[in-house]
């Protein structure tokens, strides 16, 4: 604040500060809150099995390997998924959720890589995809056995080269993340009968946790 020192000036620059340091307190505030929810102690399972599986998902939370996470629908993927994240060195980072079994197959593609501006009817404006709002964090691929092969190869080269390729354009992104996949199917089946492909689940397979 430059002298001689307006009035209005003042109560609008205290005004400001104090807002921003609300808006930042309610921040912390709000990913403790979340942290807590999210430890593996929070997460409800007093079986033998249940133990073991959130005591590897303890360990595994803080190395960065993709990880796959297989059961029935219901029985708690995703939880297991945020937990493995906010339980890792990415806790700040994102954790972006997708389900490849709900996206229509006309805009997988987008969704997952994102699309520039012209890139086929509707596309006014770039869009960022989901692998680089989850940059700096963790992908969560949720029903990953429904998705087509050829975007499995997609999937496939993010992960080596850590880049994705948008719809209509021409340079590669550059992307930071962990993939956690999750899947009620049999993938390994899947992989025997040619719907999966071997390679992509071999990337993926890292490390599984069955619940």
């Amino acid at each position: 604040i430059t002298k001689p020192v307006s009035r209005d000036e003042l109560r609008l620059t205290l005004e400001k500060a104090i807002r921003m340091r609300r808006l930042e307190k309610e921040n912390v505030e709000l990913r403790a809150e979340v942290t807590d929810r999210y430890r593996f102690e929070s997460i409800i399972g007093s079986s033998e099995k249940m133990k073991e599986v959130l005591d590897l998902a303890g360990r595994v939370a803080v190395s960065g390997a993709s990880l796959l996470i297989t059961g029935e629908s219901g029985t708690g993927k995703e939880l297991l998924a945020k937990g493995v994240h906010f339980n890792s060195p990415r806790a700040d980072g994102p954790f972006v959720a997708v389900n490849c079994a709900a996206i229509p197959d006309s805009l997988i593609e987008s969704e997952l890589f994102g699309h520039v501006r012209g890139a086929f009817t509707g596309a006014v404006k770039d869009k960022e995809g989901k692998f680089q709002l989850a940059d700096g964090g963790t992908l969560f691929l949720d029903e990953i056995g429904d998705l087509r092969i050829d975007l499995q190869a997609k999937i496939l080269r993010a992960l080596q080269e850590r880049e994705v390729d948008r719809v209509g354009g021409g340079k590669p992104v550059s992307v930071d993340v962990r993939v956690i996949a999750a899947t009620n199917k049999d993938i390994e089946r899947a992989v025997k009968e040619g719907a999966f492909r071997e390679d992509l689940y071999y990337r993926l397979n890292v490390i599984t946790l069955f619940i």
